[in-house]
């Protein structure tokens, strides 16, 4: 499938630059709450714990509704559910930074995780085709890379604009974004029909791989193991390494570069060899886990792997991500959607195991022991994955030639049927 922009070999379409745009704004979104819970409760006449209920309402919203709305907009045209998403996204914003009432802002959360949900599942979808089989790994991890880059960028801008504004001003400012963003939308990407011949059977009947959720099972587990040690390292840096508490957004700034490179490796590598990237990169996350329990009393060894887990773990996701599409063939919407779930999955999973382990006698490394046991148990889907399937040389060379959407020449045990 040559790549929809007729972009030339090597690089990629301009329309994966601007969803990789979009999903840095829904990331910021996500992830900013967290550094404006304090005013949001003081605000909203809540106590802070309470107010966490925005950041489990954006989750939540994203493991049910972004399927939910993956599937409710299936027969609209691509870019008219990117431009519709990212301005319910806007919206419910402005309903946010206009209401003094915590049950409103929750219900607006859910509203934008809703939106973001159909963006993430849409946009994967326009990039993977926009790109063509020999770059669709690549161009999501640009897209996850937007991601990845609202950590490291939005976020603690996020954050300090609402300290200087309070915390109404972050959201204004992602609405207004928001909207420049559907015009730009709406301007770049391409035009296309309406999708009358994707069927939500066909969808769900994609769902029949096992392959498939081999790579959804890889995904919650990857995640759940990084975010699990990721949700409680502010007290193993300040309590054990001995970090000064104004040191450690430097320690997070490097996370979070460690995660770009980790994406950006993922993506150069994973059309190519995506199983040895994956496995290799998944070993190399349970070893960096593992080193954090006896290694993290120092500062310099613990700052070191911080970034090292990062760039290790980040490293699989873009790859799993891009083999999920594949593996649902022509009906990979639904797919995708459910690739996004999985992340949240395993990022609530995970730190709910994680906060147990930290009340338990293994202490501050109690969530490093989780997530380095999440992280070897993500080695059991990529080695199945990577197994034969057994096909007779007729049946490979058939599956061969259907794999339109799937490059063949490396690692041959990815390969699936694209259902035609």
């Amino acid at each position: 499938m040559p790549s929809a922009s007729g972009t030339a070999p090597g690089k990629l379409p301009f329309v994966v630059w601007v969803l990789a745009a979009g999903t840095f704004l829904m990331g910021t979104t996500e992830f900013v709450i967290a550094g404006l819970l304090p005013e949001m409760a003081s605000d909203l006449d809540v106590s802070v714990s309470h107010a966490g209920l925005l950041i489990t309402a954006f989750a939540v919203g994203m493991i049910v509704g972004g399927p939910t709305m993956a599937m409710a907009t299936l027969r609209l045209p691509q870019r008219r559910t990117l431009v519709l998403a990212l301005s319910v996204f806007a919206l419910g914003h402005v309903v946010a930074a206009l209401s003094t009432s915590f049950t409103i802002v929750l219900a607006a959360r859910v509203i934008t995780a809703l939106a973001t949900g159909a963006f993430w599942a849409v946009g994967f979808v326009i990039a993977t085709a926009a790109a063509g089989p020999g770059n669709s790994t690549r161009s999501v991890g640009l897209m996850m890379g937007g991601l990845t880059l609202a950590n490291v960028i939005g976020v603690p801008i996020g954050s300090l604009a609402g300290q200087l504004t309070g915390w109404r001003g972050p959201f204004w400012a992602l609405a207004v974004l928001s909207v420049l963003a559907a015009a730009f939308i709406g301007r770049f990407i391409p035009r296309t029909e309406q999708r009358e011949k994707v069927s939500v059977r066909a969808e769900v009947r994609a769902l029949r791989q096992g392959r498939l959720w081999l790579a959804l099972a890889a995904a919650v587990l990857i995640m759940g193991g990084v975010l699990a040690t990721y949700t409680y390292i502010t007290p193993l840096l300040t309590d054990r390494a001995g970090i000064a508490s104004g040191a450690v957004p430097l320690v997070l700034i490097a996370f979070g570069v460690g995660a770009l490179g980790g994406t950006a490796i993922g993506g150069r590598l994973g059309d190519r060899r995506p199983m040895a990237t994956t496995i290799t990169a998944a070993a190399a996350t349970a070893l960096v886990l593992l080193a954090l329990v006896p290694l993290s009393s120092g500062p310099i060894a613990a700052v070191v792997l911080v970034f090292l887990m990062a760039l290790a773990g980040f490293t699989v996701n873009p790859v799993v991500t891009s083999l999920a599409v594949r593996f649902a063939g022509d009906a990979p919407t639904l797919t995708s959607a459910l690739t996004t779930s999985a992340y949240n999955t395993g990022i609530a999973v995970g730190s709910a195991l994680a906060g147990r382990a930290l009340d338990s006698s293994l202490g501050l490394t109690g969530p490093a022991m989780v997530g380095a046991v999440m992280a070897v148990l993500t080695l059991l889907p990529l080695i199945a994955l990577a197994l034969p399937l057994g096909d007779t040389p007729r049946r490979a060379r058939i599956v061969a030639q259907r794999a339109t959407l799937i490059p063949v020449p490396d690692d041959k045990a990815v390969s699936a049927p694209s259902h035609r």
